[in-house]
């Protein structure tokens, strides 16, 4: 007798022919999309971070080389700042024409966005592991590196349009497809899709499978604590991701160099699944997008009865 069931209803995106769909997606299918611009690749794991590094500093190197602004939105992956700012020291290059915004930042339940002094914050953690290790010659006005604030946020993507726009955006899908903190599931963005296209920057209900993805962070200890997890977020919104002239999206999330990754099926939803405000980073499906997926990630979905927990 076959055993049926519906996806919980907390789960953001519950089509089941959509869902089985994708789970069939195999590794060498997994590069092919009918949007040319949305330009997949697989990499090594060590390949994708190299190319994050080198990816940033190159814009940097050529706004110095050649005298011109250049706008980011910045993701955290907060190790890899330190190897960029190296790379600048190492071969002295300005970050005067550097301007930075950070993704998103986390809040309390009354939404007051976590100070830059907050250890485990975003704006701190770029401070700390970007900015302070650039050398104090080479480095841009402290005012170009911008977080998320209670008095920035309603003005953070006209800030961005005042410089010319943005010029890259990097991105990577959490667990329930969200770009940046824009949920699928939050009350903040339920809107439909044309209108949520220009939706900007505002404070977030977090989902709770954002809560136990980022329980595992280095910075919340890798334990699976949900309570130290804030409950909600400032966030970019889906205009300002648009709008950039181009966006450099990264699946290759891993439990630690292991083969176990909640993101296999995430991204494969992401690429190749409808373009929906319930898969919030699948709008990149329609834009100019560099695709960089690592090898674990495009490892076939399949059983594994070799493995428990």
């Amino acid at each position: 007798m076959a055993f049926t069931y519906q996806p919980s209803r907390w789960v953001p995106f519950r089509d089941l022919e959509v869902l089985e769909k994708v789970r069939r997606i195999r590794r060498e299918e997994i590069t092919r999309h009918p949007n040319p611009d949305y330009r997949i690749q697989v990499l090594s794991g060590g390949d994708m971070e190299f190319r994050f590094i080198i990816d940033i500093f190159e814009r940097i190197r050529q706004s110095d080389v050649e005298d011109r602004r250049v706008v980011m939105i910045l993701p955290q992956p907060w190790p890899l700042y330190s190897r960029v700012a190296y790379l600048i020291n190492k071969f002295r290059v300005s970050c005067r024409n550097l301007y930075t915004f950070n993704m998103d930042e986390y809040a309390n339940e009354r939404g007051e966005v976590a100070p830059e002094s907050w250890e485990f914050g975003f704006t701190h953690a770029l401070k700390k592991y970007f900015y302070s290790q650039i050398d104090p010659d080479l480095r841009p006005p402290e005012g170009q590196m911008v977080g998320l604030t209670n008095e920035n946020l309603r003005d953070y993507g006209r800030m961005m349009e005042d410089l010319g726009g943005v010029d890259i955006v990097y991105s990577g899908p959490g667990w329930t497809g969200h770009l940046a903190f824009i949920e699928p599931d939050a009350p903040e963005f339920d809107v439909p899709l044309e209108e949520w296209k220009t939706l900007g920057p505002r404070i977030v209900t977090l989902s709770p499978f954002t809560l136990a993805q980022n329980s595992l962070h280095g910075s919340f200890g890798k334990s699976g604590d949900l309570a130290a997890v804030p409950p909600k977020a400032a966030t970019v919104g889906p205009a300002q991701v648009i709008a950039a002239r181009h966006r450099i999206q990264k699946h290759g999330i891993t439990v630690h160099g292991t083969s176990t990754s909640w993101q296999r099926l995430i991204s494969r939803l992401v690429m190749h699944g409808p373009v929906t405000p319930r898969v919030p980073e699948s709008i990149c499906q329609t834009l100019r997008t560099d695709v960089w997926v690592s090898e674990e990630i495009a490892t076939d979905i399949q059983p594994d009865w070799k493995t428990g927990y």
